[in-house]
Parts: C-alpha cells; sequence; structure tokens
C-alpha cells in the first residue's frame, strides 16, 4: 500500500547578494580596527560605481566587472592589509612590469600583479584616503581585461 506522502517543500532561503553577504560579515566582525576597516570600503566603493562586493578569503572583497581585484587582509594584530591582485592566477604581464606606476609610495609590491597597503589605525587611513583612491582606480583601470 502506497503512503500519501508530502513532497518536501523547495527551500524559501534567499541567497543574499555579495553586499548583503558583506553587510552581514561586517556587522558581526569584532576585529579592533572595524572602524578603520569601514572606512577603507567605503573609499574603496566610491572609486567606481561598477564595483561589486562578495566575500573572499573570510574577507570583504572588491570586483571590478565581476573579476576580483582588491580585497581585505584581516589577519594582522595591530593592523589590516588591503591587496591588490588579479585574481589568483599569475597574468602575463606580471613577468614584465608592475601594472601601475605607485606615484603615492603606498604599496609594497609582492609580484608585477600583487601589491599591498597596509593600515594601522584611523589617522593612518585619513592620511592615505586619497591615495588610497587613486591606488584602486588606476589598479581597476590597468587591470579590466573585461572588454579587451
Amino acid at each position: 500500500m502506497a503512503e500519501n506522502r508530502k513532497k518536501p517543500e523547495k527551500s524559501t532561503k534567499i541567497k543574499q547578494s555579495g553586499k548583503q553577504q558583506v553587510n552581514a560579515f561586517m556587522q558581526a566582525l569584532e576585529h579592533p580596527l572595524k572602524s578603520e576597516i569601514e572606512e577603507v570600503r567605503t573609499i574603496i566603493l566610491s572609486v567606481n560605481e561598477h564595483i561589486t562586493e562578495h566575500l573572499k578569503w573570510n574577507a570583504p572583497s572588491f570586483c571590478y566587472h565581476n573579476e576580483d581585484r582588491i580585497t581585505f587582509n584581516l589577519q594582522g594584530k595591530g593592523f589590516f592589509r588591503l591587496i591588490f591582485h588579479c585574481g589568483s592566477k599569475v597574468k602575463e604581464h606580471a613577468e614584465n612590469e608592475r601594472i601601475i606606476s605607485d606615484q603615492t609610495g603606498i604599496l609594497e609590491w609582492i609580484t608585477n600583479d600583487r601589491a599591498v597597503i597596509k593600515l594601522t589605525d584611523m589617522n593612518d587611513v585619513q592620511s592615505k584616503k586619497e591615495r588610497i583612491w587613486e591606488i584602486a582606480a588606476k589598479w581597476l583601470e590597468a587591470t579590466n581585461t573585461s572588454f579587451e
């Protein structure tokens, strides 16, 4: 005799957008430099209307035309880093020269296609605010491969 079973209901859980994920992450974040991280997030998002964000490496990450380009590293003690990159694979141009010319002097180059800005407190963030914006804008422009 066949049982009269009800089909399981489909999950009504709606997948959060990247921005919603980052907002929830930031709300729950317990970090001594949370205000500074939020300020840098605001700076990066103000660079271009096409920047989106999601979580990568357990931290907020910024995408340009759906390509990861700038990601927070929140693992330091007394500081955090902003990683400028071209995704996970080394690009052909990385063998030749640095992606951008850094007139600001705040980038620490890891490879020709990966650089870091280290930030320690709100005074540091505020003193570098314009240079962070400038570097982010240059980085996004130089690494935009979506329309090539």
